[in-house]
Formats: structure tokens, C-alpha cells, sequence
């Protein structure tokens, strides 16, 4: 088998050269490795290009883990394409999973992330009759044949770009199987922040009304999350930890991204009416990259 690493960095300097370090340990010297940055602004860029165990260097504007997943397997070469999110470190079985799941006729192979909360197996998901396994895009290998079939990654999606994966993944019946020893580590500690829930609920209106159509399961699933949602913040109100405003103005961001990921997810729906269902996919376009630096067959 031969594999490429596309790792995926924003800002995260320190974190990827730990990245890049375990990659280079624990991979075979064949392995191909591309990174795309971007775009950044803490010296990646020329911290990478001093490394010479990095093969390619894609450098990206927008702030899209889609998009920077698609410039990366523009540039792959090998028959399995392994996606990484810079942050993370390979642990020593790491490449020995994923050679072992792809060699043995596995279509995509994930596996956990040490140190961050959802980063485990995650059960199936039953959507209008379909067992939806969902597998995280920050640690997951894919014949390359998977990826061409999908056309790459939604770029419409901002966020929960691997749920929309497994989606589409599922619809073109290929298998997804879990290793354990496909593990990484994620070092760095996160808050998470105040959840954008506008963007959150547009992503979901979006992927569901893509994938199943504008049909009352899809509105019951959306509404029945929503209300969890509501009803969550309603405890936080009365906790104290926000305020009525705070909730008001998260409804209306809610209530404005769910028409308009809905209808934006119809389109889609209609606009590739394959099963892939990515009509913003990677042969769509071909600007992503604002500057490549490739040192396959150079003498750097």
C-alpha cells in the first residue's frame, strides 16, 4: 500500500511540527506526505518548507476544513489518502492500522483521538432507514477510489464536514471499519468556545435535506434536536450561565440558518442528483491553492 498524509493547520505551528515529527518516526519513508496551511499567520509556512520530510506544501485563504481537505488530495498520489488534522500525533500502530484495514479490502478505516471528549467510536445512526457509521475526518484513511467516487469533500459546509462524509460514504454503500490502533493524540486543550449555533444548525439543515430530501423525518429529526437545544439553554438561563437575551438571539440564529440551510440543502439535492450528492466537490473548481511548493521530483 502506498499512503498519503494530507494534515490539515491553522495557526497551530508548535502542534504540527509534533505532527510531522510522529509521522516521520512512525510512517515508512515512501509514505507522502502534504500539508495545506492557511491561512495562517505564526510562520508555518516557513517552518514547513525548511522540513524536507514534507513532499508538498499547499498554501490555501479560506478558513474551511473542506476546502483545505480538497487542495490537499488534488495534490495525493497514492492508491490510500490518510486526512489528519495537524494538532494531532500518531501513535506507533498508527500506520500498521490503516495498512492493515485498506490491504485487507476496507474502504475507509478511522480510528480514536486520545485527550478530546468525542474522539471515539461512535454508534451507528438509523436515517430514514439507513445504518449511518459516523467517523471522524481529523483521523481517517479512504481507498482512493472511495474519494473519487465522492468527489472529495462538501465545500458548502463550514463545519461537521465528516458527518456529511458518512452520509454520502453510506448512500454509495461503501464499509467503514474502526481500528483502535489507528490512534492519535490530541495534546492541546480546548473550551470549545461559544457554540455557533446558527452555523451549527444551518450545517445540519443542510446535510440532511441534501442527503434525504424535504421529507417530515428529516423536519421531526431537526425540530426534536432544536428543542433539546432549547430546552438545555432554558436550564442555562435559569443556572445563571446565560442570559434571556443570549437565548433570544441564539433562536433567531437558529431560526434564520435552519430556512436557510434547508433550502440551500435542496438545491444541492437537485443541483447532483447521483448518489455522491456533492455539488460542491473538488472537480468543481480548481483555484484553492494560492501557492504550491512540491518537492517530488526536485533535487530541494
Amino acid at each position: 500500500m502506498e499512503l498519503s498524509v494530507v494534515v490539515s493547520t491553522l495557526n497551530d505551528r508548535e502542534q504540527l511540527l509534533s505532527s510531522l515529527d510522529a509521522l516521520g518516526d512512525r510512517t515508512p519513508e515512501t509514505t507522502e506526505i502534504v500539508v495545506v496551511n492557511g491561512p495562517s499567520s505564526d510562520g508555518t509556512t516557513g517552518a514547513v518548507r525548511e522540513r524536507a520530510d514534507v513532499d508538498v506544501l499547499v498554501e490555501i485563504s479560506e478558513r474551511n476544513t473542506n476546502v483545505s481537505r480538497n487542495a490537499g488530495l488534488e495534490v495525493a498520489s497514492s492508491d490510500a489518502v490518510a486526512f489528519l488534522d495537524g494538532k494531532y500525533v500518531v501513535g506507533d500502530d498508527w500506520y500498521d492500522a490503516i495498512q492493515r484495514a485498506i490491504g485487507a479490502g476496507d474502504d475507509v478505516v478511522a480510528g480514536p483521538v486520545a485527550g478530546r471528549p468525542d474522539g471515539k467510536l461512535k454508534p451507528s445512526q438509523t436515517i430514514d432507514g439507513r445504518a449511518v457509521t459516523p467517523f471522524d475526518c481529523d483521523n481517517v484513511a479512504f481507498d482512493s477510489t472511495v474519494l473519487e467516487a465522492l468527489d472529495g469533500f462538501d465545500e458548502y459546509l463550514s463545519l461537521d464536514g465528516s458527518r456529511d462524509c458518512a452520509h454520502r460514504v453510506d448512500a454509495l454503500g461503501f464499509d467503514v471499519s474502526w481500528d483502535d490502533e489507528m490512534a492519535t493524540r490530541c495534546d492541546v486543550e480546548t473550551d470549545g468556545g461559544r457554540r455557533e449555533w446558527g452555523a451549527t444548525y444551518r450545517s445540519l439543515a443542510y446535510r440532511l435535506s441534501k442527503n434525504y430530501g424535504p421529507r417530515p423525518s428529516v423536519a421531526g429529526r431537526v425540530g426534536c434536536s432544536a428543542i433539546r437545544d432549547g430546552v438545555a439553554a432554558v436550564r442555562a438561563i435559569v443556572a445563571g450561565e446565560t442570559t434571556p437575551t443570549g437565548w433570544f438571539d441564539d433562536g433567531l440564529a437558529v431560526t434564520k440558518n435552519l430556512l436557510r440551510g434547508f433550502a440551500d440543502g435542496v438545491r444541492a439535492r437537485f443541483a447532483d442528483r447521483s448518489p455522491r450528492r456533492n455539488p460542491h466537490g473538488i472537480s468543481v473548481r480548481h483555484d484553492r491553492a494560492v501557492q504550491v511548493y512540491d518537492r517530488r521530483g526536485s533535487s530541494e
